[in-house]
């Protein structure tokens, strides 16, 4: 292996490193971001403005409260090295009364003398201190004697200590004479303006927010075969483009609904006319056999065309209304019983879903009529949480095979162990129900039943 191999080879492998470490940085913010696009907004429009914000003010402030104190700080210092001149310039009186009332009155200062003994060992400085820093370096170029200092001891004084020749000169300062802090004002700055920019932000957003909110809940109704008679275009530019090129949409599926069912009713009359001739005709003729077996063909033939003519026309129309599932599969059972089948039903949950009651009806009657073609043995199903209401119609009959159940749902297909013909014989018995499923916005779906034979699930949103 050459040299260029190997170095190749550890890029690529440093290189699939760094691609799955970008993977998991992705995942995991991906993880903790919000999903839904009104918190997404939000991040985007306050997180900038609130970071920039904080980050100007801080420099601004900063340096403002560095230069404040520093001023501070070397006037104290100054008072201090005025005192010690003082001291050490002219006489004073025994226990040095003079000394301490001017240090009282006019500069604001504590001042008392201890022995020399009373020095204390410099400790740690903390480490965030900016008084101490910048008292530190004022003593240490104003004064150049040996000092210590208390920051922290007290909460409102500072305590300073200089050596003298002969004593120790303590010093007790306000800390406001020397320090300058402002937390709880920039805190409160930051806190109001950070609330005004959410505030604005929140009733902003939540204005450009709501229209989208508003057509996702009218395709969604359109999906589920409910009407949305009061929605109209709302919002910015490109929510109402969305907006109105969904009720083009909605208009021309609509326009095509009406057509089909417009063509095929005329289809039906038709056929239903010369149908009628035949009936008539026949009935001229007279009875023999052949007239038998011609009227039972004329019979087949209208049963056909209405099958083709309800699968064509799909729901008619039907509105969504509040319906009582419970009571919609009780009467589907009672069918069943009446056809000679052994048929249960049960139901779990609220039983009211908006859905349109004689299409729904008729998809679980196709369903149910399917199985008692081939079972003796029917169970019906039923239950209703937040999102979904879910029916199951099980059966002991032979099944469908697995490589068969999605076949069996086109139309007019007719196989001889599919199970999927209805009266008629015209194979749109499962077409039809789950053509009305999905005019609901829900689907059916096909599996093996607990009770040895077929299991159709019956799924719809809520």
């Amino acid at each position: 292996m050459t040299a260029l191999e190997t170095a190749s080879r550890a890029i690529r492998s440093v290189s699939q490193r760094l691609s799955d470490a970008n993977d998991c940085f992705s995942r995991t913010i991906n993880s903790v971001m919000p999903k839904g696009l009104y918190a997404r907004a939000l991040l985007i429009i306050i997180v900038p403005m609130v970071v920039l914000q904080s980050v100007i003010a801080f420099v601004f402030l900063e340096r403002h409260w560095n230069t404040v104190t520093r001023r501070l700080s070397a006037a104290v210092v100054q008072d201090i090295s005025a005192l010690i001149d003082v001291y050490q310039t002219y006489p004073q009186d025994r226990d040095r009364a003079q000394i301490r009332r001017i240090a009282q009155e006019r500069l604001g200062l504590v001042v008392d003398f201890l022995p020399v003994s009373e020095m204390p060992v410099p400790g740690p400085r903390p480490f965030f201190s900016l008084l101490d820093q910048t008292l530190s370096v004022q003593l240490r170029q104003r004064i150049g004697r040996p000092f210590w200092i208390d920051t922290v001891g007290r909460s409102s004084l500072v305590e300073i200590r200089v050596r003298l020749d002969d004593a120790v000169l303590r010093v007790f300062a306000e800390r406001s004479a020397a320090y300058a802090s402002n937390s709880e004002i920039f805190l409160f700055w930051m806190l109001g303006t950070s609330l005004v920019l959410i505030t604005v932000a929140v009733l902003f957003l939540r204005n450009q927010i709501r229209p989208i909110l508003r057509l996702a809940d009218a395709a969604e109704n359109f999906g589920k075969g409910r009407d949305e008679p009061n929605y109209r275009p709302r919002g910015a530019r490109e929510v109402r483009r969305a907006a109105q090129a969904f009720i083009e949409m909605k208009t021309r599926i609509e326009r095509s609904f009406d057509q089909r069912t417009a063509m095929l009713a005329g289809v039906s009359h038709d056929l239903r006319t010369i149908l009628t001739r035949f009936k008539l005709e026949m009935a001229l003729i007279g009875d023999s056999p052949e007239i038998e077996a011609m009227k039972k063909d004329v019979d087949e033939m209208a049963r056909m065309l209405e099958a083709y003519l309800a699968f064509a026309r799909g729901d008619g129309g039907e509105q969504a209304a509040p319906t009582d599932i419970a009571a919609l599969i009780d009467e589907v059972r009672g069918a069943a019983e009446r056809d000679g089948r052994n048929a249960t039903a049960t139901f779990t949950g609220s039983p009211v879903v908006t859905v349109k009651p004689a299409a729904f009806k008729r998809c679980l009657g196709n369903l149910v009529s399917n199985a008692a073609r081939f079972a003796r043995t029917i169970a019906l199903t039923g239950q209703r949480d937040h999102r979904w209401l879910i029916i199951t119609v099980d059966d002991d009959g032979p099944g469908i095979p697995p490589a068969m159940r999605e076949e069996v749902f086109k139309p007019f297909l007719r196989l001889d162990d599919a199970r999927n013909q209805d009266e008629g014989g015209t194979g749109l018995g499962l077409a039809i129900a789950r053509d009305i499923a999905r005019s609901h916005g829900g689907d059916i779906m096909l599996g093996d039943s607990p009770m040895g034979g077929l299991r159709a699930i019956v799924r719809i949103p809520v």
